[in-house]
């Protein structure tokens, strides 16, 4: 149903509007009426999101204002050459469900040496009937240890070992002409301690300290850790550090250096929906929505896959289908199969959430059932899975860059005779190589003492 446009929206629609006429300006009339159509399309979506995050603000109202304008701006400044290509896409909104879609996943620089390497071995992958291109993290992260990447300190400024924005540009142009779309890592949860924002952060500036989780003592980061895991236990174990520059607790789920964002914040959610259009100003696609499970925190709980998150990304996506259709979002959502479903969008939010999501549900089941020799688990498994709404798609695959976390769920071990607990820890011991028989050489990934957890990282 679209969206009863109130005043407000009415207000911004009138091309004799000073910010409407600023943004728009040269824009030929039809490109208006694109987007005039779209908004009115999506702005149920967009503030159906947005408000049940930020509705209960004061200043909602000019957030909501605010947001309206940016949309208008991002698409007066999309290149030409990229709104046709969102026109072609909105004529096949389904394209990423085409099941002859290929996916390849590299390092630009072990792939080609950079991007410019990449673009020169583009033969290779077209013969191999590639039509979907993910470059693991390229944008500018920290010199010292960063986590593949994963710990970013500008999200406008690709990483100088494999290039540059040119660069970036002419390698999605490239792809665009084979009919290869380019997937680009969007890290959401955390920045380099080193980003500009934890910089501020760290000078006592508390505009920037807002956008952190961020704490004088102890009391509530205690309270917290009462009911959170640990991601990387043996590595980084609790989830806060002190910091002694800004004198406070911070929030560091995953590294030290890795500084959680505070997404109560909307100059947070601003942040990122200004990056998202200028790298998809750039010609990125994919958006890979890297830790996603973990951008809201709520107390008394393990702060992942809390319903603000699917609203977050339910008011990205819309605006994403605004300005830049041809874009779609790509879930990493390493959750419990009963949790993965929401991030395709379950309910009211079905099929509003994000196009795609890792099927890991899959993928730990395909490994179980090749150690166990026994399919039953699997069948069980994928038999009560939620369905996903019919315009999204799983990724399906059978290793990634990431370790393996055995989400076997407890009642659907139960279900065909099997201890979830005792089953977990066959799959880590075989995989490892330690069950009698096993020709495994996988690597005990952070083993968690406490509660036993241990992941396994290997190729195929």
């Amino acid at each position: 149903m679209s969206y009863p446009l109130d005043r407000e929206v009415d207000h911004l629609l009138n091309p004799h509007r000073s910010d409407w006429g600023k943004a728009l300006a040269g824009l030929e009339a039809c490109e208006q009426d694109w987007f005039t159509a779209r908004l009115k399309r999506f702005a149920g979506d967009l503030f159906d999101g947005f408000s049940a995050v930020y509705g209960e603000r004061a200043d909602f109202q000019a957030l909501r204002h605010r947001l309206l304008v940016l949309l208008a701006g991002a698409f007066a400044d999309r290149p030409k050459v990229l709104r046709k290509h969102d026109l072609e896409r909105s004529m096949r909104p389904d394209w990423f469900q085409d099941p002859h879609i290929v996916g390849y996943v590299a390092y630009a620089d072990r792939f080609g040496g950079d991007l410019k390497g990449v673009r020169d071995h583009l033969d290779y992958l077209s013969e191999m009937g590639v039509n979907y291109l993910h470059l693991m993290p390229l944008l500018k992260s920290r010199e010292d240890e960063n986590d593949g990447g994963y710990a970013v300190t500008d999200y406008r400024e690709i990483d100088p070992a494999v290039g540059d924005l040119r660069a970036l540009e002419g390698l999605s142009a490239s792809l665009r002409q084979r009919g290869i779309s380019l997937c680009l890592d969007l890290v959401i949860n955390h920045v380099a301690r080193e980003h500009p924002w934890a910089v501020a952060a760290r000078a006592r500036d508390p505009r920037y300290q807002a956008y952190f989780h961020m704490f004088e003592d102890r009391v509530l980061p205690d309270a917290y850790e009462r009911s959170l895991p640990e991601v990387f236990p043996e590595a980084a174990p609790g989830n806060f550090i002190w910091d002694r520059m800004s004198g406070r607790w911070v929030w560091t789920t995953f590294n030290s250096y890795q500084w959680d964002l505070n997404w109560t914040n909307p100059e947070v959610f601003f942040e990122f929906l200004e990056i998202i259009f200028f790298l998809a100003a750039k010609g990125v696609d994919i958006f890979r929505l890297d830790a996603i499970a973990f951008i809201w925190k709520r107390l008394g709980t393990d702060c992942q896959n809390q319903p603000e998150v699917h609203a977050i990304t339910q008011a990205l996506r819309a605006a994403v289908r605004i300005v830049a259709p041809a874009v779609v979002f790509k879930a990493e959502a390493i959750v419990g199969p009963q949790q993965l479903a929401a991030y395709l969008g379950v309910g009211d939010r079905a099929g509003k959430v994000s196009d795609l999501a890792y099927h890991n549900s899959l993928m730990v089941q395909i490994w179980s059932s090749l150690a166990s020799r026994d399919t039953r688990l699997m069948t069980q498994a994928l038999r009560v899975l939620p369905e996903k709404p019919p315009s999204t798609s799983w990724t399906t695959y059978l290793r990634c860059h990431d370790d393996i976390g055995w989400a076997i769920d407890d009642q659907d071990a139960a279900a065909v005779g099997l201890s979830g607990e005792a089953h977990r820890r066959f799959l880590s011991d075989y995989y490892a190589g330690f069950f009698p028989g096993s020709h495994a050489r996988g690597l005990v990934f952070q083993e968690n003492p406490k509660t036993g957890d241990r992941r396994i990282s290997g190729t195929a």
